[in-house]
């Protein structure tokens, strides 16, 4: 097949993916009653709006749905930050340092995240409301913090780092939180990058336990707000589709800044 054919290929594949998001768009800048108007019979004015419209995104800040970004956002980068440290010290542990049932651990690490999250949440809610932390910010980060995934990315990227140096660290008195804080972490940048990203999608996407922990209206992340734009008898497509781009738009661009290090370290991650 020639390079022209694949690249024909790519572009049909790469628009069949893209326009649902682009109609979308579309529809998030168009007026309640046009945004169906078009769709029964497709031509360049389903997915071009005739009187383009920033009305709907208007709506959403002056509503609950901007708290609810604002929440979502804080939630997800505390995540992050505190997740990266307690993720990475883990892997640490799981990959330099040598000790009896290191590998029956990994083994709970990795069953940890093939196990689907919601399958625990109601049990983990209960446990959470016998605590206090309904509607507080703690109760919605916490489950985030250890992710088995985010484990094991950086553990086979430390599994990659030469043993050598390490014992030459050791050998000129650097201890264990040294080697960590002063090798390991400043080489393993495009992991904690890739580990990173898991952590903040993961927070960003969830909705069954924000919905049942953050239950108020001032602890409501977007994914919440965005499904009770729903009225009783009548939805709002226009402010639906505008919270839908706004809730895609913000972690597709974190992705694209950082896709050179999150495609390197899926590239290196197997290599031991």
């Amino acid at each position: 097949m020639s390079r022209r054919l694949y690249a024909l290929l790519a572009t049909f594949i790469g628009l069949a993916f893209a326009l649902p998001l682009l109609w979308a768009l579309s529809s998030s800048l168009r007026g309640g009653s046009e945004i169906f108007q078009h769709i029964s019979r497709l031509s360049w004015e389903t997915l071009v709006p005739a009187e383009p419209t920033l009305g709907n995104y208007a709506r959403l800040v002056t509503g609950d749905f901007g708290r609810a970004i604002l929440n979502s956002l804080i939630v997800a980068l505390v995540t992050v930050a505190a997740g990266l440290l307690i993720s990475s010290a883990a892997a640490f542990g799981l990959s330099a340092v040598r000790f009896k049932g290191q590998g029956a651990l990994f083994a709970i690490v990795v069953l940890s995240f093939l196990i689907p999250f919601d399958a625990i949440a109601i049990p983990l809610a209960t446990l959470f409301r016998d605590w206090d932390l309904t509607n507080t910010y703690t109760g919605l980060i916490l489950p985030g913090l250890g992710h088995g995934l985010a484990i094991f990315l950086l553990r086979q990227f430390f599994l990659a780092i030469p043993g050598d140096l390490v014992e030459a660290a050791r050998i000129d008195g650097l201890g264990w939180f040294g080697v960590f804080a002063r090798i390991y972490l400043p080489l393993s940048r495009p992991a904690l990058v890739s580990a990173g990203l898991t952590l903040f999608i993961f927070q960003w996407q969830s909705y069954v336990w924000p919905l049942l922990i953050g239950t108020d209206a001032a602890h409501q992340l977007g994914p919440i707000a965005l499904a009770n734009m729903r009225g009783q008898f009548t939805i709002d497509y226009g402010e639906l589709f505008a919270g839908s781009i706004v809730l895609t738009a913000i972690p597709l661009l974190i992705i694209l800044r950082f896709q050179r290090h999150f495609t390197q370290s899926i590239a290196t991650t197997g290599l031991k």
